[in-house]
């Protein structure tokens, strides 16, 4: 059974985590905070992992760009969850393909591990990438050739709407890729729930 929570903004929809799988504490999740590395503040992104703490879980982080592939493979097999923090989309995507990791994030979904990807980490879930360069920087990721995103879902998330920093661009993301895809934009105190392939707007 696949199952995926996307968000913009992970301390605001805690709730929304409990809701899809409320027997948490005790269990344990691959942290991926790699996209954070390539913003000026990913510090601020990286907090989630001491909410999750809270919540009861066991954080096992991994950055793709230096763990070794063995380290990664071990970590999706012990863990209970993925998530996979904000940041840069582009540079997050090439460091998953880069290390091996793209493949193994697809096999931790199929097996029913559920992924939570928050900003970027909803983005790169997506077909394709290039509909957020609105948002994103891809010069961050120069070794990047080519855009096809993870495939977990058919259609394109669209994080922070009426962000204060961050709405314009989704609202421009909107703007130039409505008519072409299936754009999906949602704000920072909502997610997209996947579960076997069907969405739904959760609201906290």
């Amino acid at each position: 059974m696949e199952k995926l929570l996307l968000v913009s903004l992970f301390q605001n929809v805690t709730g929304l985590l409990r809701q899809v799988e409320p027997a948490l504490k005790g269990k344990s999740v691959t942290y991926i905070p790699t996209a954070s590395f390539a913003e000026s503040r990913g510090f601020l992104a990286r907090m989630s992992r001491w909410v999750l703490r809270g919540m009861g879980l066991r954080v096992d982080t991994v950055d793709v760009s230096t763990e070794p592939y063995e380290t990664m493979q071990r970590a999706f097999e012990r863990n209970d969850l993925v998530f996979v923090v904000g940041g840069n989309t582009f540079y997050l995507l090439q460091e998953l393909r880069k290390s091996g990791t793209d493949e193994l994030l697809r096999e931790a979904v199929r097996a029913g591990k559920l992924y939570i990807g928050e900003s970027a980490g909803a983005i790169v879930a997506a077909p394709d990438i290039a509909y957020s360069r609105a948002m994103d920087r891809p010069d961050r990721a120069p070794d990047l050739h080519e855009t096809a995103g993870l495939g977990l879902v058919d259609f394109y998330p669209v994080p922070h709407e009426g962000n204060r920093e961050l709405g314009a661009a989704a609202a421009q993301i909107v703007r130039e890729h409505a008519e072409a895809l299936d754009v999906r934009p949602f704000n920072d105190k909502q997610a997209h729930y996947v579960e076997n392939g069907v969405a739904r707007v959760l609201n906290t």
